[in-house]
């Protein structure tokens, strides 16, 4: 009872006492909910951000931005004994269990058509294997070649949690044991209204969002993942997003100039597409590197070209870092002010409780989302660094049914990666003009994770495999 009345005094004392207008009405199940969601939110945070809630978003002063530097590919004219050498210093901390890999996937298939966890989302072209078994064999595949178990972090969502556990305890954890994959929610925010009082989504409920991928450096610290990560010795974390099934998590190159550097937060880039791709820009803003979000990015500016007719800001964010333990211990813990995240305010419909007692979605925004970017933990890195990842072989999201960045446009572009794979070492399949093979086939990552790899596993295979119709290998 003392915590109860603890709790509801704090709500009142910042000018949130309407949290529990209705307690009296709320059965015993509805109050501890209630009480738990309570408990869970930091006031103090709360009414930091409510001070500036409805000041106007100033627009960035980019008068001192540049385009990021970037360490080129080999191909692109980058040091090939630097690449060489950096993959020896990340495959040796491979080797020595020092690394670790995290993937942000708490979003539901919804955009996709589908009903379950994005994970869950079958996404290879032969095999129809789905998102979460593809990295799946990818951990699989990096702790064969390291000789080691490696630990593979997931966070999931308040919606889809218990669903992601589910489906790899059915599936057995695809091969790899249950106590290497560690599973956590995302944090969450209470919305707010323009004059910065939490909103009720229901008489006993709170109006809960999360708060954003930013928000998985918090997570990993609040699980005790980090805690777990300093007891086994793993010190770098290789972070990607649920949706994108190419990205190389274990990649020797990427850790080793990460290593080399001495940086605490590294990222890949690809070049734009074209101008108005909608992916973050990587720049330097008054000689602090930073990833410009593509909605803040002036057209002009976006479409600027340098004097070799390319793109001046070409260097894309897709959303693959790596980050050293100590500094999300440091960025997550929230125990030092200069190196917390900040937050960004996007202004929704937020299903609320009305005046006549029932939730309802209003027709117009009426509240304010609250969530941070991990991207933002960039600048509040000690030497940080970017280096170039092809396209081709690196990034295709599965973010929208049809179209572009579709679960299509990635079975297709998994089919030309393999393809480049093959004619590297004297296969030659009919394509089309864009580089799609007209044979659907497959390479599962525990085969071969990389080209590195299936060149390597190639020349090991007697007989060569026959490539056909619906062949995986």
């Amino acid at each position: 009872m003392s915590d109860e009345l603890n709790i509801m005094e704090q709500f009142k004392n910042f000018g949130q006492g309407h949290v529990f207008d209705h307690w009296e009405f709320l059965s015993e199940e509805e109050q501890v909910l209630l009480l738990e969601q309570a408990d869970s939110i930091d006031l103090s945070e709360i009414h930091s951000l409510c001070e500036g809630l409805d000041a106007e978003s100033e627009s960035l002063d980019l008068s001192n931005l540049n385009p990021a530097n970037y360490i080129k590919r080999p191909e692109n004219g980058g040091d090939l004994n630097e690449w060489k050498d950096s993959f020896k210093i990340g495959n040796k901390a491979l080797i020595e269990g020092k690394v670790a890999f995290f993937t942000v996937a708490g979003g539901q298939g919804t955009r996709l058509g589908f009903d379950g966890p994005k994970g869950t989302f079958p996404i290879t072209p032969v095999q129809h294997n789905t998102l979460f078994q593809v990295f799946s064999d990818k951990v699989f595949r990096a702790q064969e070649l390291a000789g080691k178990k490696l630990h593979w972090f997931i966070m999931t969502s308040l919606l889809n949690h218990e669903e992601t556990v589910q489906f790899f305890t059915k599936n057995d954890f695809f091969r790899l044991d249950k106590d290497q994959v560690h599973f956590f929610s995302q944090g969450l925010m209470p919305a707010l209204s323009p004059e910065g009082k939490i909103l009720m989504e229901a008489k006993g409920l709170i109006s809960m969002t999360p708060d954003g991928h930013g928000g998985a450096l918090r997570a990993l610290v609040k699980s005790g993942s980090v805690e777990f990560m300093e007891q086994e010795g793993i010190e770098i974390i290789s972070y990607f997003q649920v949706d994108n099934p190419l990205v190389h998590i274990a990649d020797p190159e990427f850790i080793g100039f990460h290593a080399n550097a001495g940086s605490e937060m590294s990222s890949k880039m690809v070049v734009k597409a074209y101008a108005g791709e909608k992916v973050g820009h990587f720049c330097s803003l008054e000689d602090v590197l930073t990833v410009i979000e593509y909605s803040d990015m002036p057209y002009e500016l976006a479409r600027q070209k340098d004097d070799e007719g390319d793109l001046l800001y070409k260097s894309g964010s897709v959303a693959i870092h790596i980050l050293d333990r100590e500094f999300i211990k440091r960025i997550g813990s929230g125990s030092d002010d200069a190196c917390k995240l900040p937050f960004h305010k996007a202004f929704k419909k937020i299903k609320v409780l009305g005046t006549d007692g029932e939730s309802a979605k209003p027709d117009e925004e009426n509240g304010y989302k609250m969530e941070m970017f991990v991207f933002d933990a960039l600048p509040l890195a000690k030497n940080p660094i970017i280096i170039e990842a092809l396209r081709a072989d690196e990034f295709s999201p599965v973010k929208n049914a049809k179209g572009v960045d579709s679960a299509d446009t990635c079975k297709e572009d998994q089919l030309r990666q393999w393809a480049g794979w093959l004619e590297s070492v004297g296969i030659d399949l009919i394509l089309d003009e864009t580089g799609l093979p007209m044979t659907n086939f497959e390479v599962r990552p525990v085969y071969a994770a990389s080209k590195h790899e299936f060149l390597n596993k190639w020349e090991e295979s007697d007989p060569k495999p026959i490539i056909q119709e619906n062949t995986v290998l």
